[in-house]
């Protein structure tokens, strides 16, 4: 029997032993065994805590999105202008932990096995509302809201093609590279919006 309040402790070593499972044989060959091994418990410890292995990439993809989340947030709160916040968003897009080779191999789970899940097709769009939202949220101050809008899904899709990129081949040499390809994409649209 687990003990009290080991819950969230025992839920964060199984998502992070997930993410290292993916990461070494791909999401089909995850299995729940292979991952409580890698988490040092026993299946049942796993099936205790989670229902199967779609509920545990529910999870993992949870917490991936927190982590992104916070980074944005923390990247927004310094940010003074409308500008800077959407710059934040783009840079927090692209920051070191999105970089990570575990975290290409878990992103590319979810997104490989989407099609054949509502939840994980739940939370990939909640992921892209969630881009869309913080992005035209400023970008709405800068712009008249169709012009807006058609940034918002521009940015979005240079962030998501960028990152896949790099994840099928590789983190790029400069890390800086992909955040100045969509800055730059986004101060071209926005000058020519105001013309």
């Amino acid at each position: 029997m687990p003990k009290l309040g080991m819950g969230p402790i025992r839920r964060k070593q199984l998502v992070e032993a997930a993410i290292a499972v993916i990461h070494e044989v791909g999401f089909a060959n995850a299995t729940v065994v292979r991952i409580a091994r890698k988490a040092g418990v026993s299946s049942g410890m796993v099936h205790h805590y989670f229902a199967d292995k779609d509920e545990l990439l529910f999870a993992t993809m949870r917490a991936l999105l927190a982590e992104l989340r916070r980074d944005a947030v923390a990247r927004q709160r310094a940010a003074r202008t409308p500008r800077q916040r959407v710059e934040a968003v783009i840079d927090a897009s692209f920051g070191d932990g999105q970089f990570d080779e575990k975290v290409f191999s878990a992103w590319l789970a979810l997104y490989g096995n989407a099609r054949q899940s509502v939840r994980l097709q739940r939370i990939l769009g909640l992921y892209h509302r969630r881009l869309r939202a913080n992005l035209l949220h400023d970008l709405c101050k800068l712009m008249p809201r169709p012009k807006a809008l058609h940034l918002a899904e521009g940015i979005g899709a240079m962030i998501d093609g960028l990152w896949l990129r790099y994840a099928l081949t590789g983190k790029p040499a400069d890390p800086a590279h992909p955040r100045t390809l969509t800055r730059d994409y986004f101060e071209a649209a926005r000058s020519s919006a105001a013309i």
